[in-house]
Protein backbone atom coordinates (compact mmCIF):
# COMPACT_ATOMS: atom_id res chain seq x y z
CA UNK A 1 0.00 0.00 0.00
CA UNK A 2 1.31 3.49 -0.79
CA UNK A 3 2.40 5.60 2.16
CA UNK A 4 3.25 9.29 2.44
CA UNK A 5 6.86 10.39 2.84
CA UNK A 6 7.21 10.41 6.64
CA UNK A 7 9.45 13.11 8.13
CA UNK A 8 10.10 12.96 11.89
CA UNK A 9 10.92 16.32 13.49
CA UNK A 10 12.13 16.88 17.05
CA UNK A 11 14.42 18.95 19.26
CA UNK A 12 16.29 17.45 22.22
CA UNK A 13 18.71 18.48 24.93
CA UNK A 14 22.30 17.28 24.88
CA UNK A 15 21.28 14.40 27.13
CA UNK A 16 18.40 13.36 24.88
CA UNK A 17 15.32 14.85 26.57
CA UNK A 18 12.32 16.45 24.89
CA UNK A 19 11.30 18.48 27.92
CA UNK A 20 11.88 18.89 31.64
CA UNK A 21 9.33 18.46 34.43
CA UNK A 22 8.59 22.15 34.88
CA UNK A 23 5.09 23.60 34.41
CA UNK A 24 6.02 25.35 31.16
CA UNK A 25 7.27 23.85 27.91
CA UNK A 26 11.07 23.80 27.73
CA UNK A 27 12.10 25.79 24.64
CA UNK A 28 14.87 23.84 22.94
CA UNK A 29 14.97 25.54 19.52
CA UNK A 30 16.26 29.00 18.60
CA UNK A 31 14.13 31.67 16.88
CA UNK A 32 15.80 30.94 13.54
CA UNK A 33 15.10 27.23 13.95
CA UNK A 34 11.45 27.90 14.78
CA UNK A 35 11.31 29.72 11.43
CA UNK A 36 12.91 26.70 9.72
CA UNK A 37 10.25 24.46 11.25
CA UNK A 38 7.61 26.85 9.98
CA UNK A 39 9.09 26.50 6.48
CA UNK A 40 9.00 22.71 6.73
CA UNK A 41 5.39 22.82 7.92
CA UNK A 42 4.49 24.93 4.92
CA UNK A 43 6.00 22.30 2.59
CA UNK A 44 3.99 19.31 3.83
CA UNK A 45 0.43 18.09 3.34
CA UNK A 46 -0.22 17.07 6.93
CA UNK A 47 1.30 17.44 10.42
CA UNK A 48 0.81 14.71 13.01
CA UNK A 49 1.18 14.78 16.80
CA UNK A 50 0.08 12.43 19.54
CA UNK A 51 -2.71 13.07 22.01
CA UNK A 52 -0.12 13.34 24.78
CA UNK A 53 1.50 16.30 23.02
CA UNK A 54 -1.89 18.04 22.83
CA UNK A 55 -2.38 17.52 26.56
CA UNK A 56 1.15 18.56 27.55
CA UNK A 57 1.81 21.47 25.17
CA UNK A 58 -1.61 22.62 23.94
CA UNK A 59 -0.08 23.54 20.53
CA UNK A 60 -1.77 25.41 17.69
CA UNK A 61 0.40 23.68 15.06
CA UNK A 62 0.16 26.41 12.43
CA UNK A 63 2.15 27.81 9.53
CA UNK A 64 2.87 31.24 11.03
CA UNK A 65 4.27 32.98 7.95
CA UNK A 66 1.58 34.74 5.93
CA UNK A 67 3.85 34.62 2.87
CA UNK A 68 4.23 30.85 3.14
CA UNK A 69 0.49 30.38 3.58
CA UNK A 70 -0.12 32.55 0.51
CA UNK A 71 2.36 30.45 -1.47
CA UNK A 72 0.46 27.30 -0.50
CA UNK A 73 -2.81 28.80 -1.70
CA UNK A 74 -1.18 29.97 -4.94
CA UNK A 75 -0.01 26.39 -5.51
CA UNK A 76 -3.57 25.11 -5.14
CA UNK A 77 -3.13 23.77 -1.60
CA UNK A 78 -5.12 24.57 1.53
CA UNK A 79 -3.80 27.52 3.52
CA UNK A 80 -2.76 25.17 6.33
CA UNK A 81 -1.68 21.53 6.24
CA UNK A 82 -4.12 18.96 7.57
CA UNK A 83 -3.67 18.59 11.36
CA UNK A 84 -3.69 14.98 12.54
CA UNK A 85 -3.62 13.45 16.00
CA UNK A 86 -3.59 9.86 17.24
CA UNK A 87 -5.31 8.69 20.40
CA UNK A 88 -5.99 5.10 21.36
CA UNK A 89 -8.50 6.11 24.02
CA UNK A 90 -10.19 8.96 22.14
CA UNK A 91 -10.07 10.99 25.35
CA UNK A 92 -9.30 14.46 24.00
CA UNK A 93 -10.04 17.92 25.36
CA UNK A 94 -12.43 19.70 22.96
CA UNK A 95 -11.22 23.07 24.29
CA UNK A 96 -7.59 22.52 23.24
CA UNK A 97 -6.17 25.08 20.80
CA UNK A 98 -5.43 22.28 18.32
CA UNK A 99 -9.11 22.14 17.30
CA UNK A 100 -9.79 25.85 17.03
CA UNK A 101 -6.95 27.13 14.81
CA UNK A 102 -5.77 26.35 11.30
CA UNK A 103 -7.59 24.25 8.73
CA UNK A 104 -8.98 20.70 8.72
CA UNK A 105 -8.37 18.29 11.61
CA UNK A 106 -8.38 14.49 11.70
CA UNK A 107 -8.33 12.09 14.66
CA UNK A 108 -7.16 8.49 14.28
CA UNK A 109 -8.25 6.23 17.08
CA UNK A 110 -9.49 2.71 17.88
CA UNK A 111 -13.05 1.49 17.42
CA UNK A 112 -13.68 1.99 21.13
CA UNK A 113 -11.89 5.34 21.19
CA UNK A 114 -13.98 6.62 18.28
CA UNK A 115 -17.14 6.50 20.39
CA UNK A 116 -15.51 8.58 23.11
CA UNK A 117 -13.96 11.07 20.66
CA UNK A 118 -17.30 11.64 18.94
CA UNK A 119 -19.01 12.08 22.31
CA UNK A 120 -16.58 14.93 23.09
CA UNK A 121 -17.90 16.84 20.08
CA UNK A 122 -14.44 17.52 18.63
CA UNK A 123 -14.16 19.91 15.71
CA UNK A 124 -12.56 17.18 13.62
CA UNK A 125 -13.22 14.09 11.55
CA UNK A 126 -12.79 10.90 13.58
CA UNK A 127 -11.42 7.80 11.84
CA UNK A 128 -11.37 4.40 13.55
CA UNK A 129 -8.51 2.04 12.71
CA UNK A 130 -9.85 -1.13 14.38
CA UNK A 131 -9.18 -2.61 17.81
CA UNK A 132 -5.66 -1.08 17.93
CA UNK A 133 -3.68 1.74 16.31
CA UNK A 134 -2.38 0.28 13.06
CA UNK A 135 0.30 2.60 11.61
CA UNK A 136 0.34 0.92 8.21
CA UNK A 137 -3.40 1.37 7.89
CA UNK A 138 -3.17 4.96 9.16
CA UNK A 139 -0.51 5.93 6.63
CA UNK A 140 -2.35 4.20 3.79
CA UNK A 141 -5.50 6.14 4.70
CA UNK A 142 -3.57 9.43 4.65
CA UNK A 143 -2.16 8.56 1.23
CA UNK A 144 -5.69 7.86 -0.02
CA UNK A 145 -6.65 11.34 1.21
CA UNK A 146 -3.94 12.89 -0.96
CA UNK A 147 -1.26 13.30 1.71
CA UNK A 148 2.08 12.81 -0.03
CA UNK A 149 4.32 14.33 2.64
CA UNK A 150 3.68 13.94 6.38
CA UNK A 151 5.54 15.79 9.13
CA UNK A 152 5.49 14.09 12.54
CA UNK A 153 6.21 16.40 15.48
CA UNK A 154 5.83 13.94 18.32
CA UNK A 155 5.76 12.80 20.88
CA UNK A 156 8.48 10.35 21.67
CA UNK A 157 6.25 7.28 21.65
CA UNK A 158 5.07 7.99 18.12
CA UNK A 159 8.60 8.66 16.85
CA UNK A 160 9.70 5.40 18.45
CA UNK A 161 6.91 3.34 16.91
CA UNK A 162 7.44 4.72 13.41
CA UNK A 163 11.17 4.02 13.51
CA UNK A 164 10.69 0.56 14.98
CA UNK A 165 8.24 -0.32 12.22
CA UNK A 166 10.52 1.02 9.45
CA UNK A 167 7.95 3.65 8.49
CA UNK A 168 10.10 6.80 8.77
CA UNK A 169 11.79 8.22 5.67
CA UNK A 170 13.70 11.05 7.36
CA UNK A 171 14.59 12.31 10.83
CA UNK A 172 15.25 16.01 11.39
CA UNK A 173 16.81 16.29 14.83
CA UNK A 174 17.80 19.55 16.51
CA UNK A 175 20.34 19.39 19.33
CA UNK A 176 20.06 22.15 21.92
CA UNK A 177 23.04 23.25 24.07
CA UNK A 178 21.59 22.40 27.47
CA UNK A 179 21.09 19.50 29.85
CA UNK A 180 17.90 18.34 31.56
CA UNK A 181 19.37 15.66 33.79
CA UNK A 182 16.03 14.42 35.17
CA UNK A 183 15.50 10.68 34.61
CA UNK A 184 11.71 11.04 34.79
CA UNK A 185 11.57 13.69 32.03
CA UNK A 186 10.31 12.61 28.58
CA UNK A 187 12.90 11.33 26.15
CA UNK A 188 12.74 11.28 22.36
CA UNK A 189 13.07 7.53 21.84
CA UNK A 190 11.90 4.72 24.05
CA UNK A 191 13.19 1.16 24.51
CA UNK A 192 12.53 -1.68 22.10
CA UNK A 193 13.81 -3.18 18.89
CA UNK A 194 14.77 -0.79 16.11
CA UNK A 195 15.37 -1.33 12.40
CA UNK A 196 18.56 -3.02 11.28
CA UNK A 197 21.35 -0.73 10.17
CA UNK A 198 22.49 2.73 11.17
CA UNK A 199 20.81 5.93 10.13
CA UNK A 200 22.68 7.81 7.42
CA UNK A 201 23.64 11.41 8.16
CA UNK A 202 22.76 13.55 5.12
CA UNK A 203 23.15 17.08 6.55
CA UNK A 204 24.38 19.04 9.55
CA UNK A 205 23.70 22.74 9.94
CA UNK A 206 24.33 25.26 12.72
CA UNK A 207 21.30 27.48 13.32
CA UNK A 208 22.20 30.12 15.90
CA UNK A 209 23.08 28.10 19.01
CA UNK A 210 21.46 24.79 17.97
CA UNK A 211 22.52 22.17 15.43
CA UNK A 212 20.20 20.54 12.91
CA UNK A 213 21.03 16.97 11.89
CA UNK A 214 19.14 15.25 9.08
CA UNK A 215 19.19 11.46 8.88
CA UNK A 216 17.77 8.87 6.52
CA UNK A 217 17.14 5.20 7.36
CA UNK A 218 19.38 2.64 5.70
CA UNK A 219 17.33 -0.49 6.42
CA UNK A 220 15.90 -2.44 3.48
CA UNK A 221 12.30 -1.64 2.76
CA UNK A 222 12.48 2.11 3.39
CA UNK A 223 11.77 4.43 0.50
CA UNK A 224 11.31 3.66 -3.22
CA UNK A 225 13.33 0.73 -4.54
CA UNK A 226 16.25 0.97 -6.95
CA UNK A 227 16.58 -1.24 -10.02
CA UNK A 228 19.79 -2.67 -11.52
CA UNK A 229 19.51 -0.19 -14.40
CA UNK A 230 19.47 2.70 -11.92
CA UNK A 231 23.10 2.01 -11.04
CA UNK A 232 24.20 2.12 -14.69
CA UNK A 233 22.48 5.41 -15.46
CA UNK A 234 23.51 7.11 -12.22
CA UNK A 235 27.15 6.16 -12.86
CA UNK A 236 26.80 7.78 -16.28
CA UNK A 237 25.38 10.94 -14.71
CA UNK A 238 28.41 11.09 -12.41
CA UNK A 239 30.72 10.69 -15.42
CA UNK A 240 28.95 13.54 -17.22
CA UNK A 241 29.65 15.81 -14.26
CA UNK A 242 33.35 15.57 -15.09
CA UNK A 243 32.65 17.24 -18.47
CA UNK A 244 31.49 20.50 -16.87
CA UNK A 245 33.65 23.60 -17.42
CA UNK A 246 35.33 24.44 -14.10
CA UNK A 247 33.60 26.92 -11.82
CA UNK A 248 34.10 28.34 -8.35
CA UNK A 249 30.52 29.57 -8.09
CA UNK A 250 28.49 26.50 -9.12
CA UNK A 251 28.56 22.72 -8.81
CA UNK A 252 29.48 20.37 -11.63
CA UNK A 253 26.53 18.03 -12.20
CA UNK A 254 25.56 15.45 -14.81
CA UNK A 255 22.05 14.27 -15.69
CA UNK A 256 20.40 11.66 -17.93
CA UNK A 257 16.71 11.25 -18.81
CA UNK A 258 15.74 7.64 -19.54
CA UNK A 259 12.43 6.26 -20.82
CA UNK A 260 10.66 3.38 -19.07
CA UNK A 261 11.84 0.95 -21.77
CA UNK A 262 15.49 1.87 -21.10
CA UNK A 263 15.91 4.27 -24.03
CA UNK A 264 18.10 7.26 -23.30
CA UNK A 265 16.07 10.36 -24.14
CA UNK A 266 18.69 13.02 -23.39
CA UNK A 267 21.71 13.87 -21.31
CA UNK A 268 23.20 17.11 -20.07
CA UNK A 269 25.71 18.67 -17.73
CA UNK A 270 26.18 21.97 -15.92
CA UNK A 271 27.33 24.95 -18.04
CA UNK A 272 26.86 22.90 -21.22
CA UNK A 273 27.37 24.67 -24.55
CA UNK A 274 27.34 28.44 -24.54
CA UNK A 275 25.12 28.81 -21.47
CA UNK A 276 27.27 29.56 -18.40
CA UNK A 277 24.42 29.07 -15.89
CA UNK A 278 22.47 26.11 -17.30
CA UNK A 279 21.99 23.21 -14.86
CA UNK A 280 22.38 19.57 -15.82
CA UNK A 281 18.72 18.53 -15.50
CA UNK A 282 17.68 21.73 -17.29
CA UNK A 283 20.08 21.03 -20.17
CA UNK A 284 18.86 17.46 -20.56
CA UNK A 285 15.13 18.23 -20.39
CA UNK A 286 15.50 21.06 -22.92
CA UNK A 287 16.50 18.48 -25.54
CA UNK A 288 13.19 16.61 -25.23
CA UNK A 289 9.93 17.83 -26.69
CA UNK A 290 7.53 19.03 -24.00
CA UNK A 291 4.79 16.86 -25.50
CA UNK A 292 6.88 13.68 -25.58
CA UNK A 293 4.56 11.05 -24.03
CA UNK A 294 7.53 9.10 -22.67
CA UNK A 295 8.30 11.79 -20.09
CA UNK A 296 5.43 10.71 -17.81
CA UNK A 297 7.07 7.32 -17.20
CA UNK A 298 10.70 8.43 -17.56
CA UNK A 299 13.37 8.69 -14.88
CA UNK A 300 15.74 11.62 -14.38
CA UNK A 301 19.19 10.58 -13.11
CA UNK A 302 21.25 13.36 -11.54
CA UNK A 303 24.57 13.30 -9.74
CA UNK A 304 23.30 16.03 -7.37
CA UNK A 305 19.91 16.46 -5.73
CA UNK A 306 17.85 18.62 -8.13
CA UNK A 307 17.90 22.21 -6.92
CA UNK A 308 14.86 23.63 -5.13
CA UNK A 309 16.14 27.22 -5.29
CA UNK A 310 18.45 29.06 -7.65
CA UNK A 311 19.46 32.65 -8.32
CA UNK A 312 20.35 32.32 -12.02
CA UNK A 313 16.91 31.31 -13.36
CA UNK A 314 13.29 31.69 -12.21
CA UNK A 315 12.58 27.94 -12.13
CA UNK A 316 14.77 25.50 -10.16
CA UNK A 317 15.43 22.04 -11.57
CA UNK A 318 12.97 20.34 -9.23
CA UNK A 319 10.22 22.54 -10.66
CA UNK A 320 11.37 21.84 -14.25
CA UNK A 321 11.16 18.11 -13.54
CA UNK A 322 7.63 18.47 -12.16
CA UNK A 323 6.55 20.66 -15.08
CA UNK A 324 7.87 18.04 -17.50
CA UNK A 325 5.63 15.44 -15.86
CA UNK A 326 8.47 13.17 -14.74
CA UNK A 327 7.46 11.06 -11.74
CA UNK A 328 10.73 9.35 -10.81
CA UNK A 329 14.20 10.72 -9.92
CA UNK A 330 17.37 8.87 -8.95
CA UNK A 331 20.20 10.82 -7.34
CA UNK A 332 23.02 10.39 -4.85
CA UNK A 333 24.45 13.58 -3.32
CA UNK A 334 22.32 15.90 -1.21
CA UNK A 335 22.91 19.54 -2.11
CA UNK A 336 25.14 21.16 0.55
CA UNK A 337 24.59 24.72 1.77
CA UNK A 338 27.56 26.06 -0.23
CA UNK A 339 25.50 28.34 -2.47
CA UNK A 340 21.88 27.95 -1.32
CA UNK A 341 20.85 27.32 2.28
CA UNK A 342 18.12 24.89 3.35
CA UNK A 343 17.91 23.30 -0.10
CA UNK A 344 15.56 20.30 -0.25
CA UNK A 345 14.93 19.43 -3.87
CA UNK A 346 14.26 15.81 -2.99
CA UNK A 347 11.66 16.92 -0.46
CA UNK A 348 9.99 19.22 -2.98
CA UNK A 349 9.80 16.40 -5.50
CA UNK A 350 8.58 13.83 -2.97
CA UNK A 351 5.89 16.19 -1.68
CA UNK A 352 4.58 16.42 -5.25
CA UNK A 353 4.31 12.64 -5.56
CA UNK A 354 7.60 11.91 -7.33
CA UNK A 355 9.42 8.70 -6.38
CA UNK A 356 12.87 9.83 -5.25
CA UNK A 357 15.54 7.13 -5.02
CA UNK A 358 18.83 8.03 -3.30
CA UNK A 359 21.86 5.77 -3.91
CA UNK A 360 24.48 6.99 -1.42
CA UNK A 361 27.16 4.62 -2.71
CA UNK A 362 27.78 7.01 -5.64
CA UNK A 363 28.15 10.15 -3.54
CA UNK A 364 31.94 10.21 -3.70
CA UNK A 365 31.84 9.98 -7.51
CA UNK A 366 29.44 12.91 -7.61
CA UNK A 367 31.66 14.95 -5.31
CA UNK A 368 34.88 14.24 -7.24
CA UNK A 369 34.64 17.13 -9.76
CA UNK A 370 33.53 19.45 -6.97
CA UNK A 371 36.32 18.91 -4.43
CA UNK A 372 37.51 22.50 -4.77
CA UNK A 373 34.12 23.73 -3.51
CA UNK A 374 33.92 21.48 -0.46
CA UNK A 375 35.37 22.14 3.01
Amino acid sequence: MPHPYVLLSAAVSLDGYLDDLGPDRLLLSSPADFDRVDEVRASVDAILIGAGTIRADNPRLLVNSAERRAARVAAGKPEYPLKVTVSGSGDLDPEARFWHTGGDKLVYTTDQGAERAKAHGLAAEVAALGPDIDWHRLLADLAARGVDRLMVEGGGRIHTQLLQQNLADELQLVLAPLFVGTPEAPRLFGPGGYQDGRLRLVETRQIEDVVLMRYEPTAPGTGPLATPADHHWLRLACELAALCPPSRTAFSVGAVVVAADGTELARGHSREGADPVVHAEEAALAKIGADDPRLASATVYSSLEPCARRASRPAPCARLILDAGVRRVVTTWREPDTFVTAADGNGLLASAGVDVVVLPEYEERAKAPNRHLLP
